[in-house]
């Protein structure tokens, strides 16, 4: 298929997993809109690099996503949005009881609140357009639950269920929304944590990413940043023009569980 003509907006796209999705919709034809919270010639860079190399308009527009206004912002800014991913997200770990009230608050703002916000922006651009498509990067974490990842969990499962909303206020429109879960997936960040993680255990990199980093993911591989893009193209596409308010795993297995 071909998103020749569309405009993504993706959050928390200059690294990992959103870089991974905006690739993927600019190969498709999308003209792409990067964001983090950051603002270097890095940043411009990139966006211009990613547009050059698919044949699309590819820009990035700063925004923090821990701020209701700066996600608004981000949406007015880059002008028209047919297509929003909301991928922005921070973890942090630790038990209920002493989970620090900051990393909690910016935990639910970003995960959460940010993708609420995207949204309210980019509804109106899409009925306008009289098309749209809302992918939310939620997690394996939308469906279940680990310990002492409390924020990260609610925030989530709140994604998949702010995902069910969106799809039913616009289940007559020519609009949809989605969640994609994925499990573990092999970023910059994940990669640079194996060697730590070897050393910790006396393990070899084999060992380290099928006994403990995929010890839940049936499969023991990564899932990529490009099976997430594709999973991201494919809901774009006619062919899910009909699947809405629902969440498409993309984690090995470890939802079957």
């Amino acid at each position: 298929m071909t998103l020749k003509g569309k405009t993504a907006i993706i959050t928390g796209s200059n690294s990992g997993i959103g870089l991974g999705v905006a690739r993927e919709l600019a190969r498709a034809g999308a003209d792409v809109v990067l964001n983090s919270f950051t603002d270097t010639e890095d940043d411009h860079a990139l966006a211009k690099a990613l547009g050059e190399e698919f044949g699309v308009t590819g820009r990035y527009i700063k925004a923090d996503m821990s701020k209701a206004e700066d996600c608004r912002a981000l949406v007015e800014q880059a002008g028209r949005c047919d297509i929003l991913v909301n991928n922005a997200g921070i973890q942090h770990v630790a038990p209920i009881d002493e989970f620090p009230l900051d990393k909690y608050n910016a935990i639910i703002a970003i995960n959460l609140s940010s993708a609420f916000h995207t949204t309210a922006a980019a509804l109106p651009m899409m009925r306008k357009a009289g098309w749209g498509r809302v992918v939310n990067i939620a997690s394996a974490h939308g469906l279940t639950a680990s310990p002492f990842k409390s924020a990260y969990v609610m925030a989530k499962h709140g994604v998949v269920g702010l995902s069910k909303v969106t799809a039913l206020e616009t289940a007559q429109e020519p609009i949809t929304c989605n969640a994609i879960c994925p499990g573990y997936v092999l970023t910059p960040l994940v990669e640079a944590q194996i060697p730590d993680t070897m050393a910790k255990y006396d393990m070899s990199r084999e060992d380290v990413i099928k006994k403990v980093m995929l010890e839940r993911q049936p499969s023991k591989e990564f899932a990529t940043v490009e099976q997430l893009g594709g999973t991201a193209v494919f809901l774009c596409s006619d062919a899910a023009a009909q699947i809405t308010g629902t969440t498409i795993s993309v984690d090995g297995g470890w939802t079957a569980l």
